[in-house]
């Protein structure tokens, strides 16, 4: 048998026989609608009021309990605070508790007697959490090579916006994009253009990327789906108190910090690689760096080099201790800035005791290069490595 009794409260005013012969019908109907309406939109606010204070106690609890446990600050009145914290969360819960009570006990009407039936989503945060915790490195890593690959586009065009009800709209709308992955692509392209001297860029995605963050702590906090938790953040940043926003704005500030660090250590590495692969080519037939050789030798030598005046060279060479004169002479060699002959490598070092072995008389006439010193005037002599046959 059906029961009919839950159909005995309903407040149908649009149709109502009570009516009065002064007043138009339509008229009083519209505004005993509109009365209704206003009485729901007022008990609406009343519920985000209370959410709101909720949210906020919490927060604060939570963070006075964290201190307590660091033992941060003064103790006893960190209890204290503690004590009226958990009091006021109480006295909310009651006003919340309030609410759903004269919710419930109201009649219902024309405009809350039907609902959506397939309006509700049910994740199983459970899975979700286990699938995320047994991802390895190597596989959280290619999939975000993915992610970029298939969304990079869309994570831009999120990254370009400017106003909150923007990206609010624009993640809703592409809910697939609240993840782990869209921060950690943003952090990449905030790198990039830190490197690239796009400050002013860098720093404005730098700021809807710490929103996404927002977003993915607090659904960590409250173990729900990210995507439930964007409308509740771009609302409550919009309408936070001065406390809130100042300590977003401490956190934006702190990561472009961090990001203009990274970069710099990007492009220091960079640059030493570059440099690194220059010196490697530049190696002579010993493994030794020319300009390193150069730069090493006495200022006597390195002027014979500069000039390529041989003559000047044996001069030099001869005036210096035969050991010395023969170490100096194998680091030229080893580093292609001289290419010997044994004539000549006889002649460079004659008069310092270094002699050409037997049975080279007759060999080519010796070759030296010009190497390029890393000073200023140095280098402006010549662009490439030159070669010249001593005469």
């Amino acid at each position: 048998m059906v029961d009919y009794s839950k159909w005995k409260d309903i407040e149908i005013s649009d149709d109502e026989d009570d009516t009065h012969p002064n007043i138009d019908t339509p008229s009083l109907f519209r505004w005993r609608h509109q009365a209704r309406v206003e009485r729901m939109q007022e008990q609406e606010k009343k519920k985000e009021t209370v959410e709101k204070k909720k949210q906020t106690t919490a927060e604060k609890l939570k963070e006075a309990k964290d201190k307590l446990q660091r033992q941060e600050g003064n103790l006893d009145e960190l209890k204290k605070i503690i004590d009226e914290l958990e009091k006021e969360q109480e006295r909310v819960r009651q006003e919340e508790e309030e609410l759903r009570k004269k919710e419930k006990s109201q009649p219902w009407n024309v405009d809350t007697i039907s609902k959506p039936g397939f309006a509700k989503t049910v994740i199983n945060k459970s899975a979700i959490n286990r699938r995320e915790e047994e991802l390895t490195e190597e596989q959280k890593e290619m999939n975000l090579r993915d992610f970029i690959k298939k969304y990079e586009k869309q994570m831009k065009e999120f990254g370009m916006l400017r106003k909150y009800d923007d990206s609010k709209k624009y993640l809703q709308d592409k809910h697939h994009l609240v993840c782990e992955d869209m921060p950690n692509y943003l952090v990449i392209w905030c790198i990039e253009l830190e490197m690239q001297e796009k400050h002013e860029l860098m720093a404005h995605v730098a700021h809807q990327c710490i929103c996404m963050q927002y977003i993915l702590d607090i659904a960590k906090q409250l173990e729900v789906d990210p995507r439930a938790c964007v409308a509740s953040f771009f609302q409550r940043i919009q309408e936070a108190e001065n406390e809130y926003k100042n300590q977003f704005l401490s956190e934006i500030e702190a990561f472009k910090e961090r990001i203009r660090k990274r970069a710099q250590e990007k492009l220091q590495k960079l640059i030493e690689e570059q440099e690194e692969e220059e010196r490697k080519a530049r190696l002579g037939p010993g493994g030794l760096d020319p300009v390193e050789v150069f730069e090493s030798l006495p200022e006597e030598l390195q002027k014979c080099f500069e000039t390529r005046d041989i003559g000047m060279l044996q001069e030099a060479m001869a005036k210096l201790p035969p050991e010395e004169a023969r170490v100096h002479l194998q680091r030229c060699i080893d580093s292609g800035l001289w290419v010997p002959d044994a004539k000549s490598a006889a002649a460079a070092t004659s008069g310092s005791g270094v002699v050409a072995a037997e049975g080279e008389d007759d060999a080519e006439e010796p070759v030296y290069v010009e190497a390029k010193p890393k000073s200023e005037d140095a280098q402006a002599e010549g662009d490439s490595k030159e070669q010249e046959v001593a005469k």
